[in-house]
């Protein structure tokens, strides 16, 4: 019985691991769409450096070409104005450090 049960759970979370890989397959096709070889090279090196960021960027990049508000493709130049808008509507940490 309780081989059964872990053989379920093994198919369970084998299908939502092809279910995420579909769906970051089709997030990546549509991100080839919508960016010009330079524009990915870019998001790609932002994704090195802070991997959520660049998470909030794909997903507001994808927003904005459905919606048309962005000329498709997307240029590096383009890209770095977006990115600069989306850094500068971030809160911006200040860290002060007091000595006792």
């Amino acid at each position: 019985m309780a081989e059964l049960q872990a053989k379920r759970g093994q198919q369970e979370q084998a299908s939502q691991a092809q279910a995420q890989a579909d769906a970051e397959g089709q997030k990546q096709a549509l991100m080839r769409k919508i960016l010009t070889p330079e524009a990915r090279e870019r998001l790609q090196n932002v994704k090195l450096v802070r991997p959520d960021f660049a998470a909030q960027i794909e997903v507001q990049l994808l927003q904005l070409a459905q919606t048309g508000r962005v000329p498709i493709p997307i240029s590096d130049e383009l890209l770095k104005q977006l990115l600069e808008q989306i850094q500068n509507q971030q809160t911006k940490r200040d860290i002060s450090i007091r000595r006792v």
